[in-house]
């Protein structure tokens, strides 16, 4: 055998040698077990909370147990602020966070703010034909495309947000006047303004105490997080305007997303599909149950049957945050139909 065989010889053994090394590799990483900490600020009981663990058990179910959600409830890993700000930068101790699309909008993720635009999703069958659609889907790469390091991994929706107060609320007028618990939502924010109260930040973990103390009088919360959250025993008036629908999202940093096999992330994908359907399935079914439990309780519940001077309120601050992508505003209205 020449040398110039020998050393191609020597040179396609060694190539073999090296793919099939790294083949190997790469399924041992596969197949290694890993652990992924989530995070959710409210309780396991809420509709947040089941669609919480309908995830994580599909995950596991669907891993044979090689990928482990490590769920922590009642905001013990953070408030939202303080999760929202870790999952957002490099080397977050935390990997998966359920999160409302609303807390992005002041992280540049412009389109978010029109899913909290108020009154923009006239019933929950106009919200999961949206969450099912292209538009959705193209929405939940957003946030890395804005520079923050997480994508959306599926949607779901904690129900309509509706106002309660320590005080009798009938209408529109009763809230002049009073003061609203907000965040850093513009929307939010735009609804104590235009409907002439006054606001003040208070975290949610405080917001019981500040309803107590009369620091607050007015908040927002879809019924499920209300009742877990016990601000029955505290503010036992409700009136149902639905300004918003409770948009919830999972995110998971993209170092996390980045380091999985396309196998681990089809896993998450598709675990996600199944919690995003079984919330669509429970949850007005959870919402019909808790009205009626919160009404036997003795909780002053107010139907809206006319949101006209509602809307009309906000109509500035509706066309306002719209003009800034009209198009794709349109777009997540004509899911209506």
């Amino acid at each position: 055998m020449t040398a110039k065989k020998t050393i191609s010889l020597l040179i396609s053994t060694t190539l073999l040698f090296t793919f099939f090394s790294c083949n190997k590799k790469s399924a041992t990483t596969q197949e290694k077990e890993i652990t992924l900490v989530m995070a959710e600020v409210n309780p396991p009981e809420t509709l947040a909370g089941k669609t919480d663990l309908a995830f994580k058990e599909k995950v596991e179910e669907l891993s044979g147990g090689k990928i482990k959600i490590d769920l922590q409830f009642s905001g013990i890993l953070g408030d939202n602020s303080t999760v929202r700000k870790l999952i957002t930068q490099p080397n977050s101790t935390i990997h998966i966070a359920r999160q409302s699309t609303a807390g992005f909008v002041a992280l540049g993720c412009k389109s978010y703010a029109l899913l909290s635009i108020p009154f923009t999703f006239s019933s929950r069958e106009h919200f999961w034909k949206f969450a099912q659609s292209k538009t959705a889907k193209k929405l939940l790469q957003e946030p890395r495309e804005r520079g923050l390091n997480c994508i959306g991994l599926f949607y779901g929706e904690e129900g309509f947000r509706h106002l309660f107060s320590t005080k009798k609320i009938n209408g529109v007028k009763d809230l002049e006047g009073l003061t609203m618990r907000v965040t850093n939502d513009a929307a939010l924010q735009a609804i104590a303004k235009n409907l002439k109260m006054n606001q003040t930040q208070i975290n949610f973990a405080d917001l019981y105490g500040a309803l107590t103390t009369g620091q607050v009088d007015v908040a927002d919360q879809p019924l499920s997080n209300y009742l877990a959250n016990h601000f029955d025993e505290v503010a036992k008036n409700i009136i149902l305007d639905g300004h918003q629908l409770g948009i919830m999202e999972t995110f998971i940093t993209t170092e996390i997303w980045d380091s999985l096999s396309e196998k681990q992330q089809n896993i998450l994908l598709e675990s996600g599909r199944y919690a995003s359907e079984y919330c669509r399935k429970i949850s007005e079914e959870e919402e019909n149950k808790i009205l009626k439990q919160i009404e036997a309780a003795g909780v002053s519940v107010v139907k809206v049957n006319d949101i006209g001077p509602w809307q009309e309120a906000l109509s500035d601050f509706i066309k306002e945050t719209s003009s800034g992508d009209m198009d794709l505003y349109k777009e997540i209205l004509s899911y209506a139909h």
